[in-house]
C-alpha cells in the first residue's frame, strides 16, 4: 500500500485543511467542495486526510461495514446476531473514489435480475456507496459526473442511506460518509442546486511566494524519493493531530449552541439572500465544530464569522455566470449589528483559533505536496479574467461601420461593448436521434427517460424490459420442465430496454466583430443575445465554443469546454473592428468540429453564426463565405445563423449564408421565447446530399 503524503507536511492552503478538518470532526456539516486550478494538490490533501481519521469497528464480514454496537437493522447482509457483534474487527477508515466514468450500477450497487426473476433472491453486488460507509467518498472533477449520478451522490449523503431500485426489487443499506468533491472551475460549474447540496465549499490557489512554491518543491522530492522516510519524519506531528480529532469528536456533544449565536446565523443567512434553510443548519454544525476543533464548549462570534465564509459563499451563485463570494464587510456590520464582538481582522484559521493543525513539524511551515499555496479570499469574484485585445480604434465611417485594415493589422479596432441584458431564448436542437452525453437538448437513446423498445443485452443487464422478457420466456415454459407458479427464466430470455432521452451538444458560436456590427449599438444587442444563447446551453448541459472573426482572419476565442462562465468572460471583452472575414470564420469553426469529432464523436454539434453577412475580408470574399459553408452543409451539421442586420433597409445576406449553410436563418428578436412566433425551428438532414428541411414545433 502506497505511504500518503503526512496531512501535517501541507503547507498553507488554511481554509481546505480546516474545511476537511471540520468534517473530520463532524461529518453531519455535509462534507466539503474544493475549488481550485490545476495542480493545487486538492487530491494529495483529501488522501492525505484519510491517515487521519480513527479506526472503525465492524461486523466481520459484513459488506455493508455494520458498527457491531448499533449494527444497521436493514442491513442487506444481516439481521446480524449477537454472536456476530462480539466478532467484530477493526480497520482503517476507507478513502473510496468515485471516477468521473463510474456508472450508475457502479456507484449505488447491482441487482442480479436474472436471480431475482427466476429464484426470487436478492442477489446484490454492494457498489461504491457501500465501501465509503463510515470512511470518506472522494469525488475528483465532480463537476464532470453526469447530473443523474451526482444527485444520487448528494441524496445519499443527505440521507445517510443508499436506496436501489430495479423493477420492484428493492435493497436499502446505510452510507454516511465524509464527502469530498474537488473541481477545477475552467472545465464547468456545478448547477447551483447541486452546489447547495456541500456544507462547505474552499478556494485554493498556488503560491505566488517564491519562498513557499520552493518548499513544496522540496517537500514534494523528498516524498518522492523515500516516501516511508518522509512520512516517519512527520509521525509525531500527525499522532498529534490525529489525537487533536478524537478529542473534538468527543466534545462536540457537550458543545452549546446559544440563541445570539443562533440569531447571527440566521441574521447572516438573511442579509446575503440565501435559499432555504439548509445554509443556516451547515452554519450552525460548522459553528459548533469550530468550537469543539478549538477546545471549547460554547460558540463564538468568531465561530460564526468563519463558518459563514466556509458555508455562504456557494450559496450566493444564482446563475452561471455569479462567481462564488462573500462581501466580507457585510458580514462583519451583520454580525455587529446582532450583538457580534469579534475583532476586525479575526484569524481563527490560525493554531490558536483552533483551525490550523500543528505546525511545529520539521522545517518551515507545513506546505503540501503539488504547488498548493495561499488561498484566496472567500470574496474573491472568481479568477477567470482574460486580459482584453485591447480597445480605442478609430471612428467607423458612416454606412458599414468597417474600416480599412492597416498593414498587418487586424484592422481598426473598437472597444469592446458591454452585453445587453440576457433573455430567454427558444429551443434550438439538432435533428435526429443522436447517442451522446445526457443532457436537455436534443432527442437520443439514453440511460434514462422513456421507454421505446427492447433489446438483447450487450454485456451486462442495466435497465430490464419486463414485458419482453416475459414475452421471450413464456413459449419455453412446458420445454423447461415448468412445475410451479414461478416463470423459469433463462439469461436468454432478458432483454434491455431501449430508451430515449435527451442529450447535451457541442454549441459552437461563431462571432462577427467586424466593425459594421460596431454600428447603431449592434455589438451590446449581439453579446446580449449570445449570454442568452450561452445561459440556455448551461441549463441543457452543453459544451460550448467560440470562434470570432474579424479584419483579416479568425481565431478560436475559447476552444470547446463546459465551462460557460469563461465562454461568457471571453464574449465580455471582445473587441470589434476591421472588415467581415466570414469564409475564414467558417473554416475555422470546420477545423474546431472536425478536431472535436475525434475527441467526442458521440456529441453532435450545432453551429450558431451570429453575423450580418456582409462578406468583406480576404479575397473573393462571398464567394469564399459560400464554399465554407457548404463545407458544413455536406457534412451534415445542423446551422443557425442569427441575422444581425438592423435599420430600415436590410440586404438579407445572412438569409443567404443560411442557405449555403442548410440551415436556418432568425434574427435576434426571434431568438426571444416570448415573441410572436413562438415556434422552433428544426433542421432535418436530408439522405446522401445534406439537403435539409425546415420543420416547426411549439415551444
Amino acid at each position: 500500500m502506497t505511504t500518503p503524503y503526512p496531512f501535517t507536511a501541507i503547507v498553507g492552503m488554511d481554509d481546505l485543511r480546516l474545511g476537511l478538518l471540520l468534517n473530520a470532526v463532524s461529518p453531519a456539516v455535509g462534507g466539503v467542495l474544493v475549488r481550485g486550478e490545476k495542480g493545487t494538490a486538492k487530491s494529495t490533501a483529501v488522501r492525505a486526510l484519510s491517515a487521519l481519521l480513527p479506526d472503525v469497528a465492524v461486523v466481520a464480514g459484513c459488506r455493508f461495514s455494520c458498527d457491531p454496537v448499533a449494527p444497521d437493522p436493514a442491513c442487506p447482509d444481516g439481521p446480524h446476531s449477537a454472536a456476530d457483534e462480539a466478532a467484530g474487527v477493526s480497520r482503517d477508515a476507507r478513502m473510496v473514489e468515485l471516477p468521473v466514468g463510474a456508472s450508475e450500477d457502479r456507484l449505488v450497487g447491482a441487482l442480479d435480475i436474472e436471480r431475482a426473476l427466476a429464484e426470487g433472491v436478492k442477489a446484490f453486488e454492494p457498489g461504491l456507496l457501500a465501501d465509503a460507509h463510515r470512511g470518506i467518498l472522494y469525488v475528483d472533477e465532480v463537476n464532470l459526473l453526469h447530473d443523474h449520478l451526482v444527485d444520487l451522490l448528494l441524496d445519499a449523503a443527505a440521507m445517510g442511506a443508499s436506496y436501489v431500485e430495479r423493477e420492484g426489487v428493492s435493497v436499502r443499506h446505510a452510507a454516511r460518509f465524509l464527502l469530498v468533491g474537488t473541481m477545477n472551475p475552467e472545465e464547468g460549474e456545478l448547477r447551483p442546486q447541486l452546489l447547495d447540496r456541500f456544507g462547505l465549499t474552499v478556494e485554493v490557489a498556488a503560491s505566488r511566494e517564491p519562498e513557499q512554491r520552493v518548499e513544496v518543491v522540496r517537500r514534494r522530492l523528498a516524498y518522492d524519493d523515500d516516501p516511508a522516510a518522509f512520512a516517519a519524519k512527520w509521525a509525531e506531528e500527525e499522532g498529534a493531530l490525529r489525537e487533536r480529532i478524537e478529542a473534538a469528536r468527543a466534545l462536540l456533544p457537550a458543545v452549546r449552541l446559544g440563541d445570539p449565536a443562533l440569531l447571527q446565523i440566521a441574521a447572516t443567512c438573511a442579509a446575503f439572500e440565501v435559499d432555504g434553510m439548509r445554509a443556516d443548519i451547515v452554519m450552525a454544525r460548522t459553528a459548533s465544530a469550530l468550537a469543539a476543533w478549538a477546545g471549547r464548549s460554547d460558540v463564538t462570534a468568531d465561530d460564526v464569522r468563519q463558518a459563514a465564509l466556509l458555508a455562504l459563499p456557494h450559496r450566493r451563485r444564482r446563475n452561471p455566470f455569479d462567481a462564488p463570494g462573500l462581501d466580507e464587510d457585510k458580514l462583519d456590520d451583520t454580525l455587529r449589528e446582532f450583538g457580534g464582538d469579534s475583532d476586525d481582522d479575526p484569524d481563527p484559521g490560525g493554531p490558536d483559533g483552533g483551525g490550523s493543525p500543528p505546525q511545529d513539524g520539521p522545517g518551515t511551515p507545513p506546505e503540501s505536496d503539488g504547488g498548493a499555496g495561499d488561498t484566496p479570499e472567500s470574496g474573491d469574484p472568481g479568477r477567470h479574467s482574460d486580459n482584453s485585445e485591447g480597445s480605442g480604434g478609430s471612428e467607423s465611417p458612416a454606412g458599414s461601420g468597417e474600416t480599412a485594415d492597416p498593414p498587418g493589422s487586424r484592422g481598426g479596432e473598437q472597444p469592446a461593448a458591454r452585453a445587453a441584458e440576457p433573455f430567454r431564448t427558444k429551443m434550438m436542437s439538432v435533428p435526429g436521434l443522436g447517442e451522446g452525453a445526457a443532457g436537455r437538448r436534443s432527442r437520443a437513446r439514453t440511460e434514462h427517460g422513456r421507454t421505446t423498445g427492447a433489446t438483447r443485452p450487450r454485456g451486462a443487464l442495466t435497465k430490464l424490459h419486463l414485458a419482453a422478457t416475459v414475452q421471450a420466456a413464456a413459449p419455453h415454459q412446458r420445454a423447461r420442465g415448468r412445475s410451479g407458479t414461478g416463470l423459469v427464466v433463462r439469461r436468454d430470455d432478458l432483454r434491455q430496454a431501449s430508451r430515449e432521452g435527451r442529450e447535451g451538444n457541442l454549441v459552437l458560436f461563431v462571432v462577427d466583430a467586424s466593425g459594421s456590427m460596431a454600428a447603431r449599438q449592434r455589438m451590446s444587442a449581439v453579446k446580449g443575445a449570445v449570454l442568452s444563447l450561452l445561459l440556455d446551453a448551461y441549463q441543457r448541459r452543453d459544451k460550448v465554443g467560440l470562434v470570432t472573426f474579424r479584419g483579416k482572419d479568425a481565431e478560436v476565442a475559447l476552444p470547446p469546454t463546459s465551462s460557460v462562465d469563461a465562454a461568457a468572460a471571453r464574449l465580455e471583452q471582445l473587441p470589434t473592428g476591421g472588415r467581415t472575414p466570414v469564409g475564414a470564420g467558417l473554416l475555422k469553426a470546420h477545423d474546431v468540429l472536425r478536431i472535436e469529432r475525434m475527441r467526442d464523436p458521440s456529441r453532435r454539434p450545432l453551429l450558431v453564426v451570429v453575423t450580418d453577412g456582409r462578406a468583406t475580408g480576404g479575397p473573393e470574399p462571398v464567394a469564399l463565405a459560400a464554399r465554407a459553408a457548404r463545407l458544413h452543409e455536406a457534412e451534415g451539421i445542423a446551422s443557425i445563423v442569427v441575422d444581425c442586420e438592423s435599420g430600415p433597409v436590410r440586404l438579407g445576406l445572412a438569409g443567404d449564408l443560411a442557405r449555403h449553410l442548410g440551415g436556418t436563418a432568425v434574427t435576434l428578436d426571434d431568438l426571444r421565447a416570448e415573441s410572436i412566433a413562438g415556434l422552433v425551428k428544426d433542421v432535418s438532414t436530408g439522405s446522401g446530399t445534406g439537403a435539409r428541411t425546415t420543420s416547426r414545433r411549439a415551444a
